[in-house]
């Protein structure tokens, strides 16, 4: 029994004395990193699981009397927010030189009882929460965090998942974050290469060693590019793609600006400021890395490098091909003598031609306002009694030919002209872009190459088979001749009140003018349009420089061309007052008897001496054909003064 006793005593005592023990354990066990002391008067204030989970509050409160601060709350004055983190966390050394020392920690790692690891994505500082963490302070300017945000870093962070995408504190750091101007600081001048070359690692090897920036660098230069100068910094784009790679010639002409403005005038760089994203910008051909100089043999564009470089556009290229100059500068005897004197020749041409007809239609619109003022001029388009035929149905339709393609072919060329205009950029945007714009410009100059052979075809015609003469010289002829001077001359002197007006006959100078800048802009146009357009061909044959002349001329040449057709071609046969509001003869072929008689009066004298008169009667236009002309001319005429003032505005602009 005593045995029983003892055993049943020390089994009970046993469990006396583990009963107690758990229960003192119990009551000092800690929950949630607080004792049940502290949440007698904290209530609520609970620590997050991770990192400080486990933590005693006394881990943190160390200057906490337990067995004095519940009866005197005032003889334990709280610990500094700094002091109590850097019991464990020795970050002070990185604080005081930093921007951020001012601040405590908890404005960066949340309120202290809610701290997580930066881990963990609900972490103030993790590479997400940061963001915001950093944007309550960081908000202005807006390129700041709204840069960011617009980045292929954030994109990567935020839409991709991809944590290793850089946020804020993976290019300044964390407790030591300087301002870029602190030679020290990760985004200084000095190592910002550095510090994006820790994700881009063979971007930086190529820069520090393959590139005239890097070396440049090196050399301790204080001007050469860093990876921020093209790159910027919080708005981190992908260089490659859509409108980023269109900026790329002016982020390089920034520094390079005389090679931007030779650049942005050939066709590379007008269409590239359209818009056009296959073209080719400086990177394509310069590397954006490895760019070296041309004297350098491991440049891509070095000599003998030029093949493969223009030829991962162009495909298989010839050295002719290589030796085109993609900064050309036509103005510049020393670049290139052929493209200077070309260049000359055609500035002289088209500020000459401007300025005889500006002079000549001037003086011929005041002295048509005051012929009509004072009755001189009364005639109209329409009329009673007999019609004569002008023109055949066959120029008729070729004429409106020339009117559609000639207004596609300035529509869609134009605006490459005047690329860095606000207007060239929604035309070409009207046409569905550089690309479709090029597409119709190609489709408008094989139906002028139709027209002009279809043309040269039928005067040959008439003139070899039927025997017509007259055709190539004389009177019924568009051949240059001496009464044309007289007539000018004559002309002259009646706008100036001087003498009548010159007795014109089957072709007036002004309409022989008119009728070669067209003859000859299809040819001079053509030609070296087709140039443009087939390069590889041409460089067969011919040395790069020809692609250079080609662009001068088919530039030029083509302002040429719609300048004088818009305004002075317009102005002679539609806009003077003898005409306003416009000529339908053209349309419907056929011109009253009475004004065929005052305008052509040497033509009518001789068709009356020679009894063919009759011969040329044609019946008056339908209605509807001449609403048809009416309609059609109105709109070429409205299409064409808008594109003339463009021209202008851009010109005198």
């Amino acid at each position: 029994m005593e045995r029983r006793w003892q055993a049943s005593g020390g089994w009970l005592a046993g469990a006396l004395a583990g009963g107690g023990l758990l229960l003192l354990l119990g009551v000092a066990a800690p929950t949630g990193g607080q004792e049940p002391a502290c949440a007698d008067c904290h209530d609520g204030v609970a620590v997050a699981a991770e990192p400080h989970g486990s933590f005693a509050c006394t881990d943190c409160h160390t200057n906490v009397d337990t067995a004095v601060h519940p009866d005197s709350p005032d003889s334990t004055p709280p610990l500094a927010e700094a002091a109590v983190c850097a019991q464990c966390h020795d970050t002070a050394g990185a604080l005081e030189a930093s921007v951020h020392a001012p601040l405590a920690c908890s404005d960066c790692h949340a309120a202290p009882h809610e701290v997580r690891r930066p881990a963990d994505l609900l972490s103030t500082v993790s590479p997400v929460g940061q963001i915001k963490a950093c944007a309550a302070c960081h908000s202005t300017p807006a390129e700041t965090i709204d840069g960011y945000l617009a980045s292929v870093h954030a994109r990567a962070l935020l839409s991709a998942g991809l944590l290793l995408a850089p946020s804020c504190n993976d290019c300044h750091g964390s407790h030591d974050i300087r301002p870029p101007s602190d030679p020290l600081s990760l985004v200084s001048r000095q190592n910002v290469a550095t510090t994006c070359g820790s994700c881009h690692v063979l971007v930086l090897e190529d820069w520090q060693r393959r590139s005239a920036h890097g070396r440049a660098f090196d050399a301790g230069s204080a001007t050469a590019p860093v990876c921020v100068t093209c790159h910027a910094g919080h708005r981190v784009e992908e260089p490659t793609r859509g409108e980023q790679r269109l900026k790329t010639p002016q982020t390089c002409g920034g520094c390079h600006e005389e090679r931007f403005s030779t650049y942005a005038d050939t066709f590379h760089g007008q269409a590239t400021s359209l818009g056009f994203l296959t073209t080719a910008t400086c990177s394509d051909c310069h590397t954006p890395h490895r760019n070296l100089p041309a004297a350098d043999p491991a440049s891509s564009v070095h000599p003998t490098n030029l093949e493969a470089t223009c030829g991962a556009c162009h495909g298989a290229v010839s050295a002719a091909f290589t030796s085109f100059d993609p900064h050309a500068h036509p103005s510049s005897r020393e670049r290139s003598s052929q493209v200077y004197w070309v260049w000359l020749a055609m500035t002289t041409l088209l500020i000459g031609v401007f300025a005889f007809f500006g002079v000549h239609d001037l003086l011929w619109l005041q002295r048509s306002v005051v012929g009509r003022l004072r009755g001189e001029l009364t005639l109209g388009h329409a009329g009673e009694g007999p019609y004569v035929r002008r023109f055949s149905g066959l120029e008729s339709l070729l004429h409106v030919v020339v009117i559609l393609t000639f207004l596609t072919l300035a529509s869609t060329g134009l605006p490459l002209k005047f690329h860095d205009a606000a207007w060239a950029g929604r035309l070409a945007t009207l046409f569905g872009g550089v690309g479709a714009a090029r597409t119709l410009h190609r489709l408008a100059a094989i139906l002028t190459f139709g027209y002009f052979v279809v043309h040269v075809a039928h005067l040959s015609f008439r003139a070899l088979a039927r025997k017509e003469a007259g055709l190539l010289w004389g009177w019924r002829s568009l051949t240059p001749r001496g009464k044309d001077l007289a007539d000018l001359w004559q002309n002259l002197k009646y706008f100036f009140y001087l003498g009548k007006r010159p007795r014109l006959d089957r072709w007036s100078y002004w309409e022989k003018f008119d009728y070669f800048a067209v003859f000859w802009g299809v040819a001079i146009i053509g030609l070296s349009g087709l140039a443009l357009w087939l390069p590889k061909a041409f460089t067969g044959v011919f040395p790069g420089w020809v692609l250079n002349v080609a662009h001068v001329v088919h530039s030029d040449e083509a302002l040429l061309a719609t300048g004088f057709i818009f305004i002075f071609h317009f102005f002679h046969t539609h806009l003077r007052p003898e005409s306003f509001p416009l000529d339908p003869v053209i349309f419907t072929g056929v011109v009253p008897l009475a004004r065929f008689k005052e305008e052509r009066p040497l033509e009518y004298e001789r068709l009356v001496r020679t009894g063919q008169l009759e011969a040329h009667f044609a019946p008056p236009p339908t209605r509807a054909r001449r609403l048809a002309g009416y309609l059609f001319g109105a709109s070429a005429l409205t299409i064409g003064l808008l594109l003339a003032v463009a021209i202008l505005w851009s010109l005198l602009g």
